[in-house]
């Protein structure tokens, strides 16, 4: 990757200059990352209340049938 920085009139680095291609890369892997941050916070608020987790399809189906809401 060619990495080129921004500087101020001293010299300092203040900026980075990417490439499309490398920034689109970045943002991917900051989402998925934050994907799997909330996977990893709902595993721990699961193990902590005391709750079950339960496969997509059923909680779809609850939340259809008014059984199930987002709090």
């Amino acid at each position: 990757m060619d990495t080129r920085y921004l500087v101020d009139e001293n010299g300092e680095r203040v900026g980075v200059l990417l490439g499309i291609e490398a920034y689109e890369r970045l943002i991917e892997e900051l989402e998925e990352l934050s994907d799997i941050r909330a996977y990893d916070e709902a595993k721990v608020e699961i193990k902590r209340e005391g709750d079950e987790a339960i496969p997509l399809e059923q909680a779809m189906r609850e939340i259809r049938e008014g059984k199930l809401t987002g709090d």
